[in-house]
């Protein structure tokens, strides 16, 4: 379900922001179009990417000095925060900072339309504010704000379809679109039935699309690489290209929790083990640092990965060791449902196993059976080791 809000307030965020601004780049006099202040804005994002949110709050404050009434600063506030989220949600269990930040945006873009109905640089942050609303709210399992906000979301963008630009900054909406809106129904036929109010989308082109945003523009060139690493490793089969980018991306952004534990995770899948033990390694150091963006999230990723390297190499106590990290910091996250918890669990099991100890064994084998879900494969496995003990 989480899965479900997120892809729709994704496609809501990107796909009306970028949109609106086609019209707003005709006039000098938008906020948005100004060459110095959209400069000093691509920097405080790469800074919000790269996880320097003090450094970016700083920035912002003389932002806010310069236009005290104006909706940019706010928005910047919230995606700071937001980017403070993502990473480790599990640290902001009730972060209504971002919230705040961005109902004040709310609150300058709305007095902009009331001056101005037809004012489409209100209507673009107003789209992206109920999106990113939206976001918040699916990510705290909030359903009901986050359908709402998502629903408000389309309002705005009704009012500037058609404005559409071929430039790589202005094609990201179009491309996320026309990807997910043919995605969604593939993996959740239960919303066919939602989404055969839109118009229809085009997959392919829509990563041809996204590849030329991720090559060519200034703004959305990151947003667009996130999405094409995704895209490419976990939906189109096409694992080294992702990985390729994923490397950049953390190269890029080597504070970056989130960059960094999809990196190793890809190296992971990609057989480089050596490079993978390496990544997974660094996780646990910035954890034990307290550096931000890491914890369990990152932890329970490293952990099994880890944990599957030393059993491979026969070293079964360091095994042990990354599987128990696993374990433990999927539950600090509440992911028990887990795949690698409860694989973590079974490896537990086997180890014990291995090393003689069966009553162990069977209380692990018994705790993954007790944890999956029946139509898991885990579930089986689990009992055949009971089976077999």
């Amino acid at each position: 379900m989480i899965q479900k809000l997120l892809i729709f307030s994704i496609l809501f965020t990107f796909t009306f922001s970028v949109k609106a601004q086609y019209v707003m780049e005709q006039d000098s006099s938008i906020l948005l179009n100004n060459m110095y202040i959209q400069m000093e804005v691509n920097e405080s994002v790469n800074d919000i990417y790269n996880a320097e949110h003090e450094k970016v709050k700083k920035d912002l404050l003389w932002l806010r000095y310069r236009f005290p009434n104006h909706p940019l600063p706010y928005f910047l506030f919230g995606l700071n925060e937001w980017w403070k989220i993502l990473p480790e949600p599990s640290h902001y269990p009730n972060n209504e900072k971002m919230i705040a930040y961005l109902d004040t945006a709310q609150f300058y873009a709305e007095a902009m339309e009331e001056k101005d109905e037809e004012n489409l640089e209100a209507k673009f942050f107003l789209a992206a504010i109920h999106g990113f609303k939206g976001r918040f709210y699916a990510e705290n399992q909030n359903w009901t704000k986050a359908a709402f906000e998502a629903r408000s979301a389309l309002s705005y963008m009704e009012d500037s379809k058609g404005n559409k630009n071929l430039s790589p900054e202005f094609l990201f909406g179009d491309a996320l679109y026309n990807y997910y809106v043919e995605w969604v129904p593939e993996h959740y036929p239960i919303l066919k039935p939602v989404l055969s109010f839109f118009d229809d989308g085009d997959k392919k082109l829509g990563v041809e699309q996204l590849t030329k945003v991720a090559q060519n523009a200034f703004y959305t060139r990151t947003e667009a690489q996130y999405f094409l690493m995704r895209i490419w490793a976990l939906d189109e089969g096409q694992l080294f290209k992702g990985l390729q980018l994923s490397e950049y991306l953390h190269e890029t952004y080597p504070q970056n929790a989130y960059f960094h534990r999809f990196y190793a995770r890809l190296l992971y899948t990609a057989g480089r083990i050596d490079d993978a033990e390496r990544e997974c390694l660094e996780i646990f150091q910035n954890i034990e640092a307290g550096k931000s963006g890491y914890g369990g999230t990152s932890g329970r990723y490293a952990g099994f990965f880890l944990g599957q390297i030393y059993e491979r190499k026969n070293n079964l106590d360091e095994a042990k060791k990354y599987y128990e990290r696993a374990m433990i910091s999927s539950e600090s996250v509440g992911e028990e449902e887990s795949g690698y918890y409860l694989y973590s669990i079974y490896h537990l099991g086997t180890i014990a196993q291995k090393k003689g100890d069966l009553e162990l064994a069977e209380d692990y084998f018994k705790k993954a059976k007790k944890k999956a879900g029946r139509k898991q494969g885990i579930y089986q496995s689990a009992k055949d080791k009971l089976r077999e003990l």
